[in-house]
């Protein structure tokens, strides 16, 4: 099964803008879905950071706004970029999330949430 969309948390899409790499998104996915939380913990993060300056300039980054977050991910404790991408996957079970945060992984795996990541787990 090919994946064409997903939901991204902020430490991938740093991780991926830090090394250049971000431009293999849109190459792999037609729909990369960025949650509000995600969006401003970026943008927010400084004027001199590299993924600050880039990810609005982006076309194929499309924001999003998550609605309630479910209360079995709010017990989790999670952050709130993480609380918003696994809920949008868990409302839109075509879309992967990708999250690189050890305690989102467990949690998404608890909930039949298929993620993906940019490292090893």
């Amino acid at each position: 099964m090919q994946i064409r969309e997903i939901v991204i948390d902020a430490s991938p899409l740093i991780t991926l803008f830090r090394s250049g790499q971000s431009e293999i998104l849109p190459q792999l996915f037609e729909n990369i879905w960025i949650p509000d939380a995600v969006w401003l913990e970026i943008t927010q993060g400084g004027h001199h950071d590299l993924a600050a300056q880039q990810l609005p300039r982006r076309e194929w980054a499309k924001r999003i706004q998550v609605g309630i977050i479910p209360e079995v991910i709010q017990r989790r404790d999670l952050g709130k970029g993480e609380s918003e991408v696994l809920t949008f996957a868990w409302y839109h079970p075509t879309v992967r999330a990708m999250v690189d945060d050890y305690a989102a992984r467990q949690c998404a795996k608890a909930m039949k949430i298929a993620t993906l990541g940019t490292g090893p787990g």
